[in-house]
């Protein structure tokens, strides 16, 4: 789990965002606001496959890997750093890669995939020549893979989780990356729910999950020693989590949520559980952090307030952050760097432009662009994201981004209050790509960081605490007065709009008031708490008490759960409703829009269904996000009055199973 100096974690969450938020590339002159609305932009440009994206430097500096669509298909792309003799060394036509990292034997791209959104990851290795045949490291059905840690010292090895034993509970295996070869080194004692190595690649940590969702961190002096419990913390301060190893391996890193509201980032030794303080916000829990990659020395950390905001603990490189803050506009990442630590990527986020990556030379102190997303976003009229704050009714302060369409007053507007997913997550600052197409199409975009997001400190955590469709919807319909009230919003045309928790939000939205909405937009939401708590992938069990802590147990609180499910108030249903699905979803499985759309149909309510049988929880192929956005799109302009590009399809009254994009049943 040592995620500062292996990178792979920080580039694997830089690359989510990318796919999932579809930054987009561009370097040029940003077009000015103009009177009007400005032209639509294209779906395509907005939720197509990125041009390039999430580069990587080799571990010795002499190449760098970034993800490229083949015939629209994301792929691993290679080039020699200085050259251009960018060559792809991938061959994947299905799902596209969205995530990979570089082994530290600079020969080896180790990359994950699933099957249809199964979310049974399977890791498969190739050289970076692109030559001989892709390595399946894991060639086990219906297991899910989960990588631990790599080493610098261990070039040719990996360690990797997987549920093949048991597929509730993950063991450890050491895992060649030439032959394929697994040996066990560690069987998962029943409660165990992460690992850490230390910083010699011994696996010396791993995280509990307690019987009422707590945690224990466990600690074992050697690889043959037994199992103690160091420290440990309750569900009301899930905030708390371990970092890694410090470098001396003496202690731990570790973000501290225990005796603060907002979690610090602390050190805290083994021999006397000493705790020194490294960093820390009174408001804000620790979201970042950057280390140097050899050591894992912390040497920055990072806070996201309604901006991301660092503050740097090592002197070290002091001088490089203060250079990166004004080489460009935006706030930036470091996204990688190779281990001798001379050179490093950097992305830079803006709210109304695409990401933009540079390599930084520390020697030179000198940063030279290399690429953007999408280059066909440059000179677009973008929209700006304006950072808000309002008061909940019961006096809690809830933070959030509004998003208004360019050259139009924002008096009067139609909005769509888009809710994150998560819960345990939040909205940040940056360019994205829904908010984009909401305010392009003539829509206010909202997004409300609504108790139970993550980030605000433990008490905005555990305030939505058995809240959903609760005090949680409270903040998301104060969110719309306050937009009405400052006189943005028609208060006749707003819609909910979201997906998994957002999608449960949109239901609750359409059931619990559906005077607030026109209309809402489901995707992959649960309907009904109780079958979807009974029906979690088996990987989930471990971490079920935390779920239960936070959302209530099926079988001690059947009737709360069914109180707080959309599915037992459809006879309220007063609005049309768009609803999407993946079949092959593990998270939120298919019945819970099944079960919905049945019931809507039963009440004569207007909705349209869409089943993509090749996704799991949201659309990785290009092809079925273009379509879903399509119908989207359509929903929104028949009941809001926005924009809408291309052909209508008809979305309403009709069942449409999707595969690739296409049409290929109608069901009766």
């Amino acid at each position: 789990m040592s995620v500062s100096r292996t990178g792979w974690l920080a580039g694997c969450i830089v690359l989510m965002a990318a796919s999932v938020l579809l930054f987009q590339p561009g370097c040029g002159q940003r077009q000015q606001q103009q009177a009007g609305p400005p032209d639509l932009i294209p779906r395509e440009v907005l939720f197509g496959n990125p041009d390039k994206v999430s580069p990587k430097l080799s571990p010795d500096g002499k190449y760098m890997a970034y993800l490229k669509p083949v015939d629209d298909v994301l792929n691993v792309w290679i080039r020699t750093v200085g050259k251009q003799d960018d060559k792809v060394v991938t061959r994947d036509t299905d799902r596209g890669i969205r995530w990979y990292f570089w082994a530290y034997d600079n020969e080896h791209i180790v990359y994950g995939q699933d099957k249809a959104g199964d979310e049974n990851w399977r890791l498969y290795a190739v050289h970076r020549s692109g030559e001989g045949e892709e390595k399946d490291l894991t060639p086990l059905e219906g297991i899910q893979a989960r990588v631990v840690d790599l080493h610098p010292d261990h070039p040719g090895v990996i360690l990797v989780a997987l549920n093949d034993r048991n597929p509730q509970l993950h063991d450890v295996y050491k895992v060649d990356l030439k032959t394929g070869k697994r040996t066990l080194v560690e069987k998962n004692p029943g409660n165990f729910v992460g690992w850490m190595t230390d910083n010699d690649f011994n696996l010396r940590g791993a995280l509990a999950i307690t019987p009422t969702g707590g945690f224990d961190v466990m600690i074992r002096k050697t690889e043959k020693s037994s199992w103690k419990k160091f420290m440990g913390w309750g569900p009301e301060d899930s905030n708390t989590g371990p970092v890694g190893f410090t470098p001396d391996n003496k202690g731990l890193y570790l973000i501290d949520g225990r005796t603060a509201n907002a979690a610090e980032l602390v050190e805290i030794r083994f021999s006397d559980s000493k705790i020194t303080r490294i960093s820390g916000d009174p408001r804000y829990d620790v979201s970042n952090i950057a280390s140097e990659p050899r050591t894992n020395k912390v040497q920055a950390v990072g806070f996201s307030k309604a901006r991301l905001e660092w503050e740097v603990v090592d002197p070290a490189v002091k001088d490089d952050f203060a250079y990166l803050k004004t080489a460009h506009e935006g706030d930036f990442f470091v996204v990688n760097r190779d281990l001798a630590d001379k050179n490093w990527l950097i992305a830079y986020i803006t709210d109304d432009g695409p990401v933009y990556y540079y390599a930084y030379d520390r020697g030179r102190k000198k940063s030279t662009f290399m690429f953007t997303h999408r280059p066909e976003l440059e000179g677009l009229p973008l929209a700006k994201m304006k950072p808000i704050s309002f008061t909940a009714r019961d006096g809690l302060r809830i933070e959030g981004y509004l998003t208004f369409p360019v050259g139009v007053e924002p008096r009067n507007l139609p909005m769509v209050l888009n809710v994150h997913g998560g819960p345990w997550h939040r909205d940040t600052w940056g360019y994205n790509p829904e908010a984009q197409w909401l305010a392009n199409r003539g829509y206010a975009s909202l997004q409300v960081n609504f108790r139970g997001s993550t980030g605000y400190g433990k008490e905005f955590v555990n305030a939505g605490d058995r809240e959903w469709g609760g005090k949680m919807q409270d903040d998301l319909i104060d969110g719309v007065e306050w937009a009405v009230e400052q006189g943005y919003v028609d208060p006749g045309r707003v819609a909910i709009y979201g997906g998994s928790y957002g999608g449960y939000a949109a239901l609750v939205g359409a059931t619990f008031t559906p005077d607030v909405f026109c209309c809402a937009v489901d995707i992959v939401g649960p309907a009904n708490l109780t079958t979807w708590l009974e029906n979690v992938p088996p990987y989930w069990i471990p971490i079920l008490p935390l779920v239960y802590h936070r959302v209530g147990n099926p079988e001690e609180d059947a009737d709360f759960l069914m109180s707080r499910s959309p599915i037992t108030r459809v006879d309220k249903i007063e609005i049309p409703m768009l609803i999407a699905q993946g079949a092959n979803d593990p998270r939120v499985p298919m019945d819970e829009s099944e079960q919905i759309v049945a019931a809507m149909e039963k009440n004569g309510i207007e909705y349209g269904y869409f089943l993509f049988e090749d996704e799991g929880h949201g659309f990785a192929k290009p092809e079925n996000r273009l379509l879903f956005y399509g119908a989207a799109e359509e929903f929104l302009a028949r009941y809001m009055g926005g924009r809408f590009e291309g052909e209508k399809m008809g979305v309403i009254g009709v069942r449409k199973h999707i595969s690739d994009g296409e049409f290929v049943t109608a069901a009766e």
